[in-house]
């Protein structure tokens, strides 16, 4: 059973990779994003024979009475030869095969003396069973007889008296064949039912994963509902694919409340095709000291030409205000005083930068006559700040690019294994947060849950 077990605990321990070089993390709680994460399923029928045979004890039939079946003077015992070998149909249904033994003693004569002569012989016994994946997560059985095929058909051997006793043999295997079937089908009924792992797996996805630890980081896996596509039968397997719709959250700060757990777990639905995107955001955080190291290494001492004179750039930093960054220089030269350029944070996807939108420009100057240059140096310095200053982010989309998918290519349990691939990444919002700019990564891939190795 562990193979089933494990196809319902889908512990996706998902650790996403973040770019974080501050130890502040940003307070901010991202918004649902629903995305799915498929698993193609494989079940070995090797599985399904191994539970068959240890719930079908060697000895299948044994008939110890001479006067039954009206004075019939035959005895039999049917023991399981060999384990029972089940392969994929060509109709959706497995066939399987009983290898048996088969002891018989019969008796000749008449007015109550008989003569008793036994025989050993083996058979093959088929069956037929057809498999319906329930939406309540059981599966229903029908199994039906399929016939013998004899390797030695029973002759009681009197000397000169050769008695074929098939027809004996076979009337009471029949009646036995309907049974057994009855049986596999109540066996299969109770280890097939898996209502019990997807209430565990799905409690488990309730309480947020904590995926930095460091940095307050908690990723929180909600699970709407499951798809399943139509069963599929081979020589030796049974493949199908689940398809679970889920909501991703990321959150920052304390730990997100649990979702309430479920003692039964919903239906799914059966569907032709699954949608395999899966959707996340992350954060990467630029501290404020770093965005001023770039400032300084594009403008520190620096002199530009404003009107036939010369301003110098001696000291710059970036903080920020509200919702907006603010870039503070100190000029001299044409003009000595403080020029605040403050902007929106925006994501140039062409230039691969954060950068200023929406700039806003001020000036303080002690010196009055300065301040009628403040026109033509204005838009010298807010166009030097909008065309060449920005914080590049392709170190951060390359980094979390391959730390996402190091988390998404991984055998967390044994036999089941993780499989994804990064196919869109990018910085969509653009954050402040009291210690510098969050950027709110947008992630597209596609994540599978693969059954392997059992």
């Amino acid at each position: 059973m562990k193979i089933f077990k494990l196809l319902f605990l889908i512990l996706s321990v998902v650790t996403f990779g973040q770019t974080i070089v501050d130890n502040q993390p940003a307070n901010y709680n991202f918004p649902k994003l629903k995305s799915s994460i498929t698993m193609p399923v494989t079940i070995p029928l090797a599985e399904i024979s191994n539970m068959i045979n240890a719930s079908v004890k060697d000895l299948i039939y044994q008939d110890d009475s001479y006067t039954d079946n009206n004075n019939d003077q035959f005895k039999v015992k049917v023991w399981k030869t060999r384990p029972i070998r089940l392969v994929g149909g060509t109709d959706q249904n497995i066939l399987i095969e009983v290898p048996l033994k088969i002891w018989a003693e019969k008796g000749i004569g008449t007015l109550g003396i008989y003569t008793y002569q036994n025989t050993t012989f083996e058979t093959v016994m088929s069956f037929s069973t057809t498999l319906n994946f329930q939406n309540n997560w059981t599966i229903k059985t029908t199994t039906e007889p399929n016939g013998f095929r004899w390797v030695v058909k029973p002759v009681l051997d009197f000397g000169r008296l050769q008695i074929p006793i098939t027809g004996l043999v076979e009337k009471s295997l029949i009646e036995q064949q309907q049974k057994f079937s009855k049986t596999i089908d109540q066996q299969l009924a109770t280890q097939l039912n898996f209502q019990q792992y997807v209430v565990t797996a799905w409690n488990v996805f309730s309480n947020p994963f904590n995926i930095s630890e460091e940095y307050k980081t908690w990723l929180k896996v909600t699970p709407i509902s499951v798809n399943v596509t139509p069963l599929k039968f081979y020589g030796n397997q049974i493949n199908t694919n689940l398809g679970i719709d889920i909501y991703s959250e990321t959150f920052t700060g304390n730990k997100p409340a649990s979702s309430p757990p479920v003692k039964t777990a919903a239906d799914f639905s059966f569907t032709s095709a699954l949608n395999g995107k899966f959707l996340i955001q992350t954060t990467a955080n630029i501290p404020f000291t770093q965005a001023t190291e770039i400032a300084r290494n594009l403008f520190l001492n620096k002199e530009y030409d404003v009107g036939g004179s010369s301003v110098k750039i001696k000291d710059i930093k970036v903080y920020g205000v509200k919702d907006k960054v603010m870039i503070e220089a100190d000029t001299e030269g044409y003009v000595n005083g403080k020029a605040f350029i403050s902007g929106i944070p925006v994501y140039d996807e062409a230039k691969k930068k954060i950068v200023l939108s929406d700039t806003k420009f001020n000036l303080r100057t002690a010196n009055i006559l300065q301040k009628t240059a403040t026109l033509l140096f204005r838009g010298r310095i807010v166009k030097m700040i909008e065309e060449e200053y920005g914080i590049p982010t392709q170190d951060i989309e390359s980094s979390s690019k391959k730390s996402i998918e190091e988390a998404f290519n991984k055998e967390y349990y044994k036999g089941l294994k993780m499989n994804g691939k990064v196919f869109n990444l990018k910085p969509g919002r653009i954050l402040m947060n009291p210690y510098g700019i969050t950027a709110v990564i947008d992630t597209n891939a596609s994540l599978k849950l693969v059954l392997n190795g059992m």
